[in-house]
This record gives C-alpha cells, structure tokens and sequence, in this order.
C-alpha cells in the first residue's frame, strides 16, 4: 500500500500526507461542502462562498491574500463541486508554513465583507453567463437534474446570477458557520516534507494539538432530502444553438457498489478519452459525424449516474443516436472476448498511471477519498479491482443500464 501518513487535530482536523522527493509540495482543506449541501433558497452559495473567502479575513485584506504566496512564486486556488469545496496551494516546501498559515485563515476565518462581495457577484455572474454560453458544458447540469429529479446532487453549481446578486454577508457566514468547520474537512499534502513538522504548523494554524486520527465524515450530499424514484424520460430544448447536443444515459452505482467497477471498465471501452472508445469509432471516425462523442461515469455516496454526450449537425441527431444504439445493443448482447477484456484492462491501467503522474491531481484525489469515505488511494488494489472484472460481470452491468426503456435523454436543437 502507499505509503500515506495521517492524523488528526484536537479540534477533529484530519490530516493525510503522501511523502515524495518533489521539492513542490501541494497542500489544501478539502471541505465536505459543496451544491447539494446547501438548503432551498441557498442554490448557488457553496461556489460563492469559495469566490469571496479570498476577499478579506480577520488578518489579512484581500490583496493581502493575493500576494501573500504569489510573493514566494507559490499559486493559490480553489474549487467547488457537488460534494465539496477545495482550497489548495502549489508552494515550494520551504514555503509550506507560510501556506498552511494562509490557507487555515482563508477557510476558517474569513470575513466576507459586503463590499467585496458586491464586486464579485458580478465577476461571478459573468462567470454564470459564460457557462450558459456554453451548451455541451450546460447540458451536463440539465441532464443530471432530470436523471435525479429536482434533488440538490442535480442542481447547477454556480447557481443563477439573480440569486447570487442577492447573497450577502450574512448569507456566507450563515453557510459557512455550518460546513466550514475543522471536523468536516481534511488537509491534505504532497511532497517532500516533515510529517511532524506538518503536524505542528497544523495545529499551530488552528490553536489546538495533534491527537490521533478521527473516522471519515461521510459524503456532503448525503444531508440533503432522500432521492426520489428513476422516471426515464426524453426532453427536448430550443436553445438555437448551431450543433445539436445530445446526453443519453441512466442513474448508475454509488461509489460503494462493486458493480461499479464493471461499469468503470465498460465506460472506458464505450466512450472512454482513447480514440479506439467504439462510440468515437462509430460516430466519428468512420463516418464524421461528430467531433466529440464520449460517456461518462460519476459515483455518489448514494447514488450515480452514466452517460452518453455528443454533438452534431442537427440533421444527424437521429443517425447519432441510432449508432449509439447499436453499440450499447452490441455491449448487452454478445460478451467481451477474453482479447477484449484483456486490452481493455490493459488500457485503463495504462490510462490510470498516467494520470496519477499528474501530481496536482493525485493530491486532490486523495484528499477526496479520505475527506468523505477514510480511504488511502491504492493504485496497486485498484488495479487487482480492474483485473478480476469479468466478461460476464460486464454484460450483465450492459442489461441492467443500457435498455432503451430505461434511458433519459436530453436534446439541445
């Protein structure tokens, strides 16, 4: 197994380290807070929140925060997703202290004052309508909204700009105070550093002392109201753009179903980034009718979802969608060869160490996995996982999620 380290803060802080001999360290508060935590009325605030916690806090103004590892030459972001936000930094390790010290201050002790959220409600309202710009970025939201029902796990992000203009001070604190607490996140760190040295700028940073290691706090969208039941259904939207977009698919498997990993394995040979997926093949290759066509795969606490995206000409949408279904029809009938499983292990296994070389992202990963379920990333398990996936498994995974009858589909015309 890697060799991870970790421990916890008094205050209920997690803390989890994978040691490299990379003199660049990434390190952040992975917060189990994202969209589908926030309440009716609130859609839209997990992501303000993460744009106005760098405006201000106790101790610093916001160019103070600005500069404060752009000096050093170290870089500063964040995110937000449906089930967390994410404050990280990428720092040299002689200027890890000066991290841990900034990005505590951010995530607990900012200030959101109202003028500075006023100015950056409009950059986040540009931000909303460069989105909106955007239909094969869009429909991702649209689709998973009719996939889950109006839950909060398919509600949009960012939120809409009337609502966001309307957010304030007292909005951020009141969110904040909720989620953004040391026993709902971890920090996470990748490099070459002290452990224990770690620990005590950690515990410094928060006033309190290292004590042992907590449990896992679970998954953000797990507070928000029960699922309802899977209704298929076929929506079409005028939204006058000039290609058709397209999204087909299903709800799928939580992240602790072991059908999932079948799933992982028969997404990847569907739709997966590699030019030999059979739908870019299909639709792309031997008869160019789209310039991108893939499926995807997101595993929830409890629930998931999978699809299908392409693009194309308008008049092409029927002749699409017919390809598609001739693959999906092939997948559910005629099983893997035992060639085909082989190549398709292969292929994701390769596809997975390369992505893992992307430090940044390796980081961020496992700061997830050990913010909501207590896992150690395990490259070397993960792989056992894909290899003793079966052709069986695989087509037996095909005729539970890909019959016509089951589908959702959503057009953009």
């Amino acid at each position: 197994m890697t060799n991870y380290q970790t421990a916890a803060l008094g205050n209920g802080l997690r803390i989890i380290a994978l040691p490299s001999a990379s003199p660049v360290v990434y390190c952040g508060y992975q917060v189990n807070a994202g969209s589908a935590s926030e309440q009716p009325g609130e859609e839209g605030i997990a992501h303000f929140c993460e744009h106005v916690s760098f405006k201000g806090t106790a101790r610093r103004s916001a160019l103070e925060v600005i500069n404060c590892l752009e000096e050093v030459g170290g870089e500063l972001n964040a995110f937000t997703t449906k089930a967390d936000t994410v404050y990280y930094a990428a720092i040299l390790k002689e200027h890890v202290g000066r991290a841990v010290d900034l990005l505590t201050d951010i995530v607990f002790h900012s200030v959101y004052p109202q003028k500075e959220i006023d100015k950056e409600a409009e950059v986040i309202c540009d931000e909303i309508e460069s989105y909106n710009d955007s239909p094969a970025e869009l429909i991702y939201d649209d689709f998973e909204n009719l996939v889950f029902g109006g839950h909060p796990l398919g509600h949009n992000i960012l939120g809409t700009a009337d609502r966001v203009r309307k957010f304030t001070t007292a909005d951020a604190l009141r969110f904040t105070r909720r989620h953004y607490r040391p026993e709902n996140a971890v920090f996470f760190a990748y490099g070459d550093i002290d452990f224990d040295a770690l620990l005590r700028l950690l515990a410094e940073a928060n006033g309190t002392n290292v004590t042992g290691f907590g449990g896992p706090v679970g998954d953000g969208e797990t507070a928000g109201p029960a699922l309802s039941s899977y209704r298929p259904q076929t929506v079409r939207t005028d939204r006058h753009t000039h290609q058709a977009h397209v999204m087909v698919g299903n709800r799928a498997y939580c992240v602790h179903d072991r059908r999932r990993m079948a799933l992982y394995l028969l997404n990847n040979i569907l739709g997966g980034p590699g030019m030999s997926a059979r739908l870019n093949l299909a639709l792309r290759e031997r008869r160019g009718l789209v310039y991108t066509v893939e499926s995807t795969m997101v595993n929830y606490s409890t629930t998931g979802v999978w699809s299908i995206y392409f693009g194309c000409d308008a008049g092409d949408v029927d002749e699409c969608m017919r390809l598609a279904r001739m693959e999906l029809d092939r997948f559910m009938s005629v099983p893997l060869t035992d060639d085909e499983l082989a190549v398709a292990r292969q292929q994701i296994k390769g596809q997975i160490g390369i992505a893992c070389d992307n430090r940044e992202n390796l980081a961020l990963d496992f700061g997830k996995g050990f913010l909501h379920y207590g896992w150690k990333k395990d490259i070397t398990a993960l792989f056992r996982d894909i290899d003793a996936v079966t052709a069986d498994e695989v087509q037996a995974v095909a005729c539970e999620l890909f019959p016509q009858e089951r589908l959702t589909t959503l057009i953009y015309e």
